[in-house]
């Protein structure tokens, strides 16, 4: 694997030992791949919950950052595994809380910036188009990928870290040009309509497509679809099938004609209702009880926040159903002012700042707080939960709010 000069003296320790740490791993990375080079990124946003780090993660975290090293590109983090200002009603104990506050302190000695959050495109620094980056989140990178045209595989923890520290990545995967050019295509026979539909039609072309290294491209798409729906799509394509990029004919900015991504020549795979009706039918439970309705994964944006309000107001929840709702700590402080808090809340809401549900001790604070039957408007948590010891359902977010208010599944 070439180096540049600047690369070698990282190699030899010039840099300190977190730099020589970090391009060791990047470089073993890039030989996995058959990288030749580097390539220079512009950010990086690290996914490293509490729960998946464990106490050897955080301790490994520590280490780098007792050697003084900081990171020398923009920064950022995934949401956390606790919200620090509520978490022992939750049922999480004080040994997960203080995981997270020794990685908080880890990370802000190295000068990464604790965003939490997993709609960075949303909200701070989103990427430009050709920009390479490091990102780690399976939803941020399928979005910064395809709504963007920014460059990033899915980074790991320790990756995304490395990068950090080097400010740089192994050239390989998607910040190639080669390997953005579509391999599957898909023709939608019906738009979908609300956020639910957004995700489960992601769901469908993910599970179809069902590779990394398929890129799928997508035609019959008329209307331009909104961040939020675009976000859901993307987050339950990379859900249901590991997939970091899609183009949408027309819409996406590589792919204004399904020539420009070389979809010409591919077989046509219909993507009909039936199809997609045959991924929700698991999911749907009218008339059986919910113990905790969930909005999250991705977390919410200050339009969901807005709308979720709207339909919270004058209204009251079942004594018998929790509703936890996860956003980031940019949009709720607009939802506070906003008054989007105050509703959520007064309907019996509960809002986390900072994390998302399935990073957050899922299992635990299900068995806690008796919690299985869950509701969703998120394909990709519906997708999930079911292996934390959940019975997951999915519903449109009127349905949710209904079934929250009635403490039964409202189709």
């Amino acid at each position: 694997m070439k180096l540049n000069d600047e690369e070698k003296a990282m190699l030899a320790g010039d840099f300190g030992p977190a730099v020589k740490w970090a391009i060791e791993h990047q470089i073993q990375v890039g030989r996995m791949f058959d990288a030749k080079d580097m390539v220079t990124v512009s950010q990086a946003h690290m996914m490293a919950d509490p729960e998946s780090l464990g106490e050897a993660g955080v301790a490994f975290t520590e280490n780098l950052a007792e050697t003084g090293t900081r990171v020398r590109i923009p920064m950022i983090t995934d949401p956390r595994g606790v919200d620090l200002n509520y978490y022992e009603p939750l049922g999480q104990s004080e040994n997960m809380a203080d995981l997270e506050r020794r990685f908080i302190f880890a990370c802000k000695a190295m000068g990464i910036t604790m965003t939490n959050t997993c709609i960075n495109y949303q909200t701070i620094m989103p990427p430009v188009f050709g920009d390479h980056v490091a990102f780690g989140d399976t939803g941020v990178v399928i979005y910064s990928n395809s709504v963007f045209g920014a460059r990033s595989n899915f980074e790991g923890g320790p990756s995304a870290l490395a990068a950090g520290l080097t400010g740089r990545t192994p050239r390989y995967g998607l910040h190639l040009d080669k390997n953005r050019r579509s391999t599957k295509r898909y023709q939608v026979a019906e738009e979908p309509q609300d956020l639910m539909d957004w995700g489960v039609l992601g769901a469908t072309i993910g599970r179809m497509a069902g590779s990394y290294w398929e890129v799928p491209v997508i035609e019959g798409i008329e209307k331009i679809p909104s961040s939020d729906q675009l976000k859901h799509f993307g987050a339950a394509m990379a859900s249901y099938g590991s997939i970091p990029l899609f183009h949408i004919v027309g819409i996406t900015p590589e792919c204004h004609k399904i020539g420009d991504v070389g979809g010409l020549g591919l077989g046509i795979k219909k993507v009909n209702p039936e199809a997609t009706h045959n991924l929700k039918q698991p999911f749907i439970a009218p008339g059986d009880k919910v113990d905790v309705v969930v909005f999250a994964a991705p977390q919410l944006s200050i339009i969901e926040m807005s709308e979720l309000a709207e339909l919270c107001k004058g209204r009251q929840r079942s004594s018998k159903t929790d509703l936890i709702v996860c956003t980031s700590a940019q949009v709720y402080a607009d939802a506070v002012s906003m008054g989007y808090v105050a509703k959520i809340e007064t309907f019996g809401g509960r809002v986390l700042v900072g994390t998302c549900f399935y990073q957050q001790y899922a299992r635990e604070i299900g068995e806690a707080n008796g919690w299985t039957r869950l509701l969703s408007n998120s394909a990709k948590i519906v997708n999930i939960l079911g292996g934390y010891g959940y019975q997951p359902s999915l519903a449109s977010m009127e349905a949710c709010i209904a079934s929250a208010e009635k403490g039964i599944i409202v189709a």
